[in-house]
């Protein structure tokens, strides 16, 4: 077989390739004791080397410079200290417990602004110590590092004569994983502590599937989200923001649907963005706010697979609190279609997370959740005290993964329910939970009775369309007023001590 040969040397490509490594000039570490300028030096650092990388490719492509390999790095955030003194114990995160040194690669700082800034201030002041700003060891994928939207078309792809993967460095998912998040890491043993909960590349990961499932930008994702398994309450979600908006916006600046449909306040239709071809998996919208305190809600479809797919890709954005509102079977004969409940536990037979969250980790109700929801469904109904019990219960929910579990016998699944005292049951909120434990993202869960299987009771198809009518639009109302509520707490309340395991990262 012939050598392919580079045109440039005369040489093969494949000796040209192995002979050098192009990289962008080198930087000193930095180190820093404002927030502000160490968060500005990670920025200039990424758009420095991500824009090599897409220089590269362009050049390459138009055979502008010879075939080899090009590389850049992942800005570093690293932080020592050799003290064992305790900060604040009252404290949940924004410290490290150990001395030791700390690091962390970090992507889209431009995305993460506040986020950086708020964990970097608290570390700094409560450690009174200086963080580096450097260049990390870690390449970036040149596909995480195109501009959000970009587009490359064929006729550039196929001008390379050789496997891209022989010049740029691709994703490495053989190292992209949640082994931080899930405890699998014993911290004492590295040399090297984790800083933050993801690495660049794990959050470059999932901004890339955040856009693929939901056909919007991330950079549009609020802080407080809220899931629902029916396009129902989308629907709803929809008329009920569009309305904000004709209205001057109530607060909220904008409302973006999937295409990146954005419609600002004080008019009726969108006037940015282009409306897909067809609606994405789980298409996501959002009440947006300038400071991400608004309300992102995605209809992740019917099914725990699904509920895991999502919320592994919206943790890396660490909102503040995601919420369930759905449909359920109620499992009780005291139960009426339209009831509320609230979860306060759960029985987990979705099974998509055993591997990740074993299923004797008990995934505890979150107080603050609790109250905001409950005081919420008095609010919108009116009702309170021993009167809501009438239309609402607290109790356990379960997630099973096969929908059509009537259909078995139903002896065993009848007894391990009511041993669980369960009283609801569905395809997808202790999945949700579970997920919100392990990635420590406030959760709960507040449903709507929307059939009684165990019981007969079926809604017919016009049952049906009169109960989503009456019960969806009281039913989202709960759950935005609920964010309002918990949007209002402060965040060292919210993100508490009551999701931090024995060794954490310093970053929320």
């Amino acid at each position: 077989m012939s050598k392919r040969i580079d045109t440039f040397t005369g040489k093969s490509v494949a000796d040209v390739i192995s002979a050098g490594l192009a990289t962008p000039e080198p930087v000193a570490p930095q180190a820093f004791t404002d927030a502000r300028a160490a968060v500005d030096a990670l920025r200039a650092l990424y758009d420095r080397n991500t824009a090599f990388l897409r220089d590269a490719f362009h050049k390459v492509a138009k055979g502008e410079v010879p075939p080899q390999r090009f590389r850049a790095f992942y800005p570093e955030l690293r932080f020592s200290t050799a003290s064992f003194a305790h900060v604040d114990t009252r404290l949940a995160y924004g410290h490290v417990s150990l001395p030791g040194e700390y690091a962390t690669t970090l992507t889209r700082p431009d995305l993460f602004d506040s986020y950086l800034l708020e964990q970097i201030r608290l570390l700094i002041k409560n450690h009174g110590v200086p963080v580096t700003v450097q260049e990390s060891s870690t390449p970036i994928p040149l596909h995480f590092a195109f501009l959000e939207g970009t587009y490359v078309e064929a006729s550039v792809s196929d001008a390379f004569q050789h496997p891209l993967r022989d010049m740029f460095d691709v994703p490495d998912l053989g190292n992209t994983d949640d082994s931080i998040a899930n405890g699998d890491t014993e911290f004492q043993t590295l040399e090297v502590m984790p800083l933050a909960p993801f690495t660049g590349q794990r959050v470059d990961y999932s901004l890339q599937r955040l856009s693929h499932y939901t056909a919007t930008s991330p950079s549009h994702f609020q802080n407080y989200v809220l899931f629902t398994n029916y396009q129902f309450y989308m629907d709803e979600f929809c008329a009920y923001a569009r309305k904000l908006m004709a209205e001057g916006g109530g607060g909220f600046t904008k409302f973006v649907e999937p295409g990146n449909l954005v419609t600002f306040a004080g008019n009726n239709a969108p006037s940015q963005g282009a409306e897909p071809a067809r609606l994405p998996q789980m298409p996501a919208y959002h009440l947006v706010k300038p400071d991400g305190s608004g309300i992102t809600m995605v209809n992740i479809g019917v099914g725990p697979s699904n509920a895991k797919t999502i919320t592994d890709h919206i943790a890396v954005l660490r909102p503040h609190a995601w919420l369930m509102l759905g449909h359920c079977a109620g499992l009780r004969n005291s139960q009426q279609l339209g009831d509320y409940v609230l979860a306060h536990a759960y029985v987990r037979e979705d099974h998509v997370l055993d591997d990740d969250l074993p299923i004797w980790v008990p995934i505890p109700a979150l107080a603050e959740i609790q109250v905001a929801l409950e005081d919420a469904v008095e609010e919108v109904t009116g009702l309170e005290g021993y009167e809501l019990k009438r239309i609402m219960r607290t109790g356990t929910v379960a997630t099973i993964d096969n929908r059509n579990w009537e259909l078995r016998d139903q002896r065993g699944p009848v007894q391990r329910l009511s041993q669980s005292r369960a009283v609801a049951l569905d395809m997808e909120s202790a999945t949700i939970a579970a997920n919100g434990f392990r990635f420590r993202v406030p959760y709960g869960t507040l449903l709507c009775v929307s059939d009684k299987p165990l019981h007969g009771e079926l809604k017919l198809p016009g049952m049906a369309t009169d109960f989503y009518k009456k019960q969806v639009a009281q039913h989202l109302q709960i759950g935005i007023r609920a964010m309002e509520k918990i949007a209002a707490m402060p965040q060292d309340r919210l993100h508490s001590r009551k999701l931090r395991s024995f060794f954490e990262t310093a970053f929320q």
